[in-house]
């Protein structure tokens, strides 16, 4: 399975930007997936996740409200539409899909991994 992210850029504080995650290869379209992100000097952390029908959502507390996660089976592609985006949003932004039915926060359950695409948002 090969995961391609993409949509990231550059925005001003405010802004919105949607992120779009490509799964190609043997996808794995019955399992959970993620969005997770790395600030310049962090860890990486967990964003978002969705569950393999796109029916139970999960978020961090900092983006609740302000980011909507999303995917669309068919087209094997997941989504990530930001919206009111703080400086504090800055990073790169990585998809990922585990071998569970349901998303999840723990990094460790994924095992497949995009390359990641960058958002700055300025103030």
């Amino acid at each position: 399975v090969q995961l391609q992210a993409s949509g990231g850029g550059l925005v001003q504080a405010g802004g919105s930007l949607r992120l779009s995650c490509v799964a190609s290869g043997r996808t794995q379209s019955n399992n959970g997936m993620g969005w997770f992100r790395q600030a310049p000097g962090k860890e990486r952390e967990f964003v978002a996740a969705i569950s393999w029908d796109g029916g139970t959502t999960y978020y961090t507390d900092s983006v609740k409200g302000r980011f909507t996660i999303s995917r669309a089976k068919a087209q094997s592609t997941m989504r990530l539409q930001m919206n009111n985006l703080k400086p504090e949003d800055t990073a790169v932004y990585y998809c990922a899909a585990n071998r569970r039915a349901w998303g999840t926060s723990v990094q460790s359950d994924y095992v497949y991994w995009g390359r990641g695409t960058l958002v700055t948002v300025s103030s």
